[in-house]
């Protein structure tokens, strides 16, 4: 039989967030990950280059998608409105059709940003970002019996802040999701059979780990772990003649300092706070704070979740506006404000197209933009060495108006945070370590070439390279390209032209009308919101 005709004709995609490439490299060259070592050994494998900024909610819909966030429409967790505030991201937001939206059947489990679960030809279990699982996070929709019946402590994430001074309890906790996620990998591809065109699976517990634990003694553990999970999933796809693609949404490494960049703002005369007056002020003056009032509701047994689910949205931002805290959107005064920053360093410069109370014209907006990349890409640390970096939106996001106007991150062992603060800088706290921009692709199959080295693989590719590799058409809007250096050079793959079609637009008008407390409880604790 000729290689051509040994070309595979399904695809999955095992993804494990946050895995850099030095420590798979470093560990498999060492003989301590054997499956990952077979993967380079007998496949194509290299560096994968994440979105910017290099974080979760923007990766993996691109690797999904093969499209940038201007395409897709994520830019975070948390969709920033015209009047400042903001409402979680969900599947609904996704503008552009996803693989398993292309290829059928398909089982999808754990890929963050997929709540609520979409109706298609196979299974769905949703990943970050789900409330609970006492919502309808899978479809079919009795597959949530079948879940809580042979997993029953199933759970979508952990409780981080729960962990921060309790690292054993919070590594055995990591170790028994991973096992329970495992299973449910498990469980669906039993329900797949022989039947199915793509499986995308995503393992999220090597983030959490990194974030709170980076000790190489302790990472190796882990990783063993997922080196055996790995090894499940090859002998999986060698027994349905599939390709297989071994991704990351990006790198990770450590941190030593935080950079506030909503005060660097502010101490420049961009941004300005609300003044303490009126019934905030009257609040402030007799020590009344948003932290004081949760906890005296949670005494007596009313949460902060439990008010953000009974009273309507407006209602609760109205309430918190008048409270004085820590909350960078309510505590900034934006009809005085030039710039500030949303999110996971998105920097908007407030003007009057775009939001209710801008105090900048259109026309000025580049000029702002000037100014502000000299402003961050001054900040130093004592040795004179930069701490931030900054991208313009307009570059990487063009065909989107409603981008962030810049993207502003820590740069190496500097962590970018949006909160008020009344220092430039602060302590890590307990965070140990954080995103890099530099995760892992590993591909193994039919028609990947053995031994093959990749060179400047993105997470957009990704897409693209899998639907060519299996005979199947890319979007004509993809932003990714071929890796046709994966392909082995008697395969069908490796010589024949990309075959391109139109695509749907995604997105729909529906809203989720859910809790998202312990979803913003979850994400605090990993540092992704103030």
């Amino acid at each position: 039989m000729s290689r051509s005709s040994q070309t595979a004709e399904r695809a999955f995609v095992l993804g494990f967030d946050g895995v850099p490439w030095r420590l798979i490299e470093q560990w498999s060259d060492e003989g301590e990950l054997p499956n990952f070592a077979r993967m380079r050994e007998e496949g194509a494998s290299g560096t994968l280059e994440s979105t910017q900024p290099a974080t979760t909610p923007l990766a993996w819909p691109t690797i999904a998608t093969g499209v940038w966030p201007d395409k897709h429409g994520l830019y975070g967790f948390q969709n920033l409105s015209s009047n400042y505030t903001h409402e979680m991201y969900t599947s609904y937001d996704m503008q552009q059709p996803t693989l398993w939206e292309q290829l059928s059947p398909a089982h999808v489990g754990n890929v963050p940003m997929t709540y609520p679960a979409k109706a298609i030809d196979g299974t769905m279990v949703t990943g970050m970002m789900t409330p609970s699982t006492e919502k309808e996070y899978t479809h079919p929709p009795e597959l949530k019996d079948e879940i809580e019946s042979r997993i029953p402590d199933y759970e979508i994430s952990l409780d981080y802040p729960d962990y921060a001074d309790r690292l054993d309890e919070f590594e055995v906790a990591v170790d028994d999701m991973l096992e329970n996620r495992r299973e449910l990998m498990q469980l669906q591809m039993e329900k797949a059979g022989d039947d199915w065109g793509l499986f995308f699976f995503v393992f999220t517990a090597p983030d959490r780990f990194q974030h709170l634990i980076w000790d190489m003694d302790r990472l190796l553990d882990h990783y063993k772990k997922l080196d055996d999970i790995l090894g499940e999933v090859m002998d999986y796809t060698d027994e349905h003649d599939a390709d297989l693609y071994t991704v990351s949404d990006h790198g990770f490494g450590p941190i030593e300092e935080l950079v506030y960049v909503n005060h660097i703002l502010e101490q420049d005369g961009y941004l300005f706070r609300e003044e303490d007056e009126g019934t905030r002020g009257a609040l402030s003056s007799l020590g009344i704070s948003r932290d004081r009032i949760t906890d005296a509701l949670e005494r007596v047994g009313i949460s902060e979740e439990k008010i953000v689910s009974t009273l309507p949205r407006s209602i609760v931002d109205t309430v918190a506006e008048q409270i004085p805290g820590d909350h960078a959107l309510y505590d900034v005064d934006y009809e005085k404000t030039v710039a500030f920053v949303h999110g996971a360093g998105c920097l908007y410069v407030n003007d009057t197209e775009r939001f209710d109370s801008g105090v900048v014209d259109p026309s000025q907006v580049p000029a702002i933009k000037d100014e502000l990349t000299d402003l961050f890409e001054s900040v130093t640390d004592d040795d004179g060495e930069p701490m931030l970096k900054v991208f313009d939106g307009d570059e990487l996001f063009p065909t989107d108006d409603d981008s962030p106007d810049l993207i502003v991150n820590g740069r190496g062992v500097y962590e970018a945070r949006n909160a008020l603060t009344d220092e430039p800088t602060g302590d890590t706290g307990n965070y140990d370590a954080s995103h890099r921009k530099e995760g892992i692709v590993l591909c193994r199959g039919p028609s990947i070439d053995a031994g093959a080295e990749l060179r400047g693989a993105r997470v957009v590719d990704i897409a693209p390279t899998l639907l060519h590799g299996i005979g199947k058409p890319v979007p004509k809007n993809a932003d990714g390209r071929v890796l046709f250096d994966a392909f082995d050079e008697e395969t069908t793959p490796a010589s024949t032209k990309v075959e391109r079609t139109g695509v749907s637009q995604g997105g729909t008008d529906e809203e989720v009308d859910d809790d998202f407390g312990e979803v913003e409880d979850r994400l605090k604790g990993l540092g992704y919101m103030e």
